[in-house]
């Protein structure tokens, strides 16, 4: 039995707050949300980002992350993220998505092409089962990953703040997650900026604010994180459910 699993099924399963560990094949089972294929949504998101990768990270030019020197070893490669999320606008069937922010976090592997390692997804508590079932139907369009492993995190407050000169998230006041940007010294006080480069799935995106991270921490799980001075950015990005089916 393969154990491996979609993002779909990964966050499918969310918004039943299950758990799962093996599938018979990547596209084994899709659990917990029943919302049509062929729904109407939209979705507009800004994402407080940061990962383990040197600055910028690689994994937006290829499948294969930054390597990792250990000793006198061969690097290892992997990319130990964090994605905290503020919905802008949003609507799902008539659902409003308008401000809610949910935490993903992972790590994608060494080529995440083959499999990404594992990856688990938090909601805050006033999240409704519609709303999660909503983002459990848009969001796996964005990221086209098969995970080995995955979790449905316990919900907890989801602290969110960002300026043009600082982004802040913090999950569960920082027992479980951090995420703290500072922006990247430019020619300008405005914050450097990468354009016309693709966010995974998204069809739309205003651009990459590099802001590299003071820390970037994850501290639940068998494989809690954490790294400073590594890549971080701010991103807003446009999808709807049109992009997908035309």
């Amino acid at each position: 039995m393969s154990n491996e699993v979609t993002r779909r099924t990964f966050l499918g399963v969310a918004a039943a707050g299950a758990a799962a560990t093996a599938f018979e094949s990547p596209l084994g089972a899709v659990i917990g949300s029943e919302q049509p294929d062929n729904a109407a949504w939209a979705l507009n998101a800004t994402i407080i980002e940061a990962c383990s990768c040197t600055m910028f990270c690689p994994c937006y030019f290829s499948t294969i992350p930054s390597g990792h020197a250990h000793g006198s070893g061969m690097a290892e490669h992997y990319c130990r993220f964090n994605m905290a999320y503020r919905v802008n606008q949003g609507r799902f069937n008539g659902v409003a998505l308008d401000g809610l922010k949910f935490w993903i976090a992972g790590d994608l592997g060494a080529d995440f092409s083959k499999s990404g390692e594992w990856a688990e997804i938090t909601f805050e508590p006033s999240a409704t089962k519609p709303q999660r079932e909503a983002i459990t139907t848009i969001v796996p369009n964005v990221y086209p990953v098969n995970w080995k492993a995955f979790s449905i995190g316990q919900d907890a407050v989801i602290e969110w703040t960002a300026t043009k000169d600082r982004a802040d998230a913090r999950l569960d006041a920082g027992k479980a997650g951090v995420v703290a940007l500072r922006r990247n010294p430019g020619m300008t006080g405005d914050p450097t900026s990468i354009t016309n480069l693709r966010y995974f799935g998204a069809p739309r995106n205003t651009g990459f604010l590099l802001m590299p991270n003071e820390m970037e921490a994850y501290r639940r799980g068998p494989s809690p994180f954490e790294f400073k001075d590594s890549t971080g950015f701010m991103i807003t990005y446009d999808i709807t459910s049109k992009d997908v089916t035309s």
